[in-house]
């Protein structure tokens, strides 16, 4: 199983146990909300919460270096439910760094640049 793949199965289970041993010590993962920063005791935290929940995974892109991946979010606190790509680098065989960047999923969203 890919280290992306064993990723989201801890984290949607909420094996804790599993992802310390898939998180790197010094994994920070960059949301891109505000300057929000956050560590592995964050991800170890919300594991299997209702905090969020994540459907249609796709792992776009895995080698030992880095994995790209895609999936929809639903969020707990009523915000817009976004598509997420994901761009994790790994080191020592963990998960070292994620950035994601998402686009809202709400009904009323309009592409920049079309005209409504």
């Amino acid at each position: 199983m890919s280290i992306l793949a064993k990723y989201q199965t801890a984290f949607e289970s909420g094996d804790v146990v599993a992802l310390e041993a898939i998180l790197h010590d010094e994994f920070t993962f960059t949301p891109h909300v505000g300057d929000a920063v956050m560590k592995k005791k964050d991800i170890l935290a919300f594991a299997g919460s209702d905090a969020v929940k994540t459907e249609k995974h796709r792992i776009l892109y895995e080698n030992s270096e880095v994995g790209v991946q895609h999936a929809i979010a639903h969020f707990s606190n009523d915000s817009t439910s976004e598509a997420v790509l994901s761009f994790h680098r790994f080191k020592d065989g963990m998960i070292f760094s994620t950035e994601t960047g998402a686009t809202p999923l709400s009904d009323d969203y309009t592409l920049v640049g079309s005209s409504n």
